[in-house]
């Protein structure tokens, strides 16, 4: 069984523009006590088809962390358009945001990213060269999250008493988790790719054979019903900041 559950992520500040921070309000229930902390990383795909251009924009530790529910903000910066092709800065990509208890990452939710110009753009000259990144807006697609979990051993990757499932290598991987969990892969760019297998019935039955069962934190399938946050701080592990303003990655202190 696992210890924590992730039963609700909702994008904040969306859209909005390319060069303002990600925010993330997310709502879990630890169902027992833990001795360490929660890791929270988010990466940002540069590029479907290079890993190398994957930028993480933040890494958090989160604890200690009170049994019951909690609620805490997210936040990272926006990518460093430097590393980004120009051809990608537009367009759909991904953006991933991970869980990890003692280096073994057991959640994984991604979301499309559409960053679109603000300004007409003349078909016959096509996106002025440098983009003007003033003018790029960052949308979400919020209420079509892919979730992934894996079962990992709580107390510790070293105990001998639990077998750990590591996280499907790729697309290809035939790696199989939890019944009620859905195999998203390892590669960023599967996600990119189930958007051109929306439009192909054919490639729709073959995902429908590697995906176990999608969650969508938005509906609530597959989530039980938890109670009100409680009143208990969350503090972020030593070294690492707190920030609830934008331009500054990091976690804000637990909503109530």
């Amino acid at each position: 069984m696992a210890a924590i559950n992730i039963t609700n992520m909702v994008v904040l500040d969306n859209p909005t523009s390319f060069s303002n921070p990600f925010q993330f309000e997310i709502t879990f229930e630890a169902i027992s006590e833990l001795t360490e902390d929660l890791e929270w990383k988010v990466t940002y795909v540069g590029s479907a088809e290079d890993s190398s251009l994957d930028q993480v924009l933040d890494e958090v530790a989160v604890g200690p962390i009170p049994v019951g529910v909690n609620k805490f903000v997210l936040q990272a910066d926006a990518p460093d358009v430097s590393r980004i092709q120009e051809r990608d800065v537009l367009g759909v990509t991904v953006v991933l945001i991970t869980c990890s208890y003692m280096e073994q990452e057991f959640c994984r939710v991604g979301y499309y990213v559409n960053n679109d110009y603000s300004d007409p753009i003349d078909l016959e000259v096509g996106v002025p060269s440098p983009i003007d990144m003033t003018k790029v807006v960052r949308q979400i697609l919020a209420d079509k999250p892919r979730v992934t979990r894996f079962p990992i051993n709580w107390n510790g990757p070293s105990d001998p008493s639990a077998v750990v499932s590591p996280p499907p290598a790729g697309p290809n991987d035939n790696t199989n988790n939890q019944d009620e969990d859905m195999a998203m892969g390892d590669e960023d760019d599967q996600i990119l790719d189930e958007e051109d297998e929306e439009d192909d019935e054919e490639d729709e039955d073959e995902e429908d054979d590697m995906l176990e069962a999608e969650v969508d934190l938005d509906s609530g399938d597959d989530m039980e019903e938890v109670d009100e946050p409680n009143n208990e701080n969350l503090a972020p592990a030593s070294g690492k900041e707190i920030s609830s303003g934008s331009g500054g990655g990091g976690v804000s202190a637990l909503i109530s």
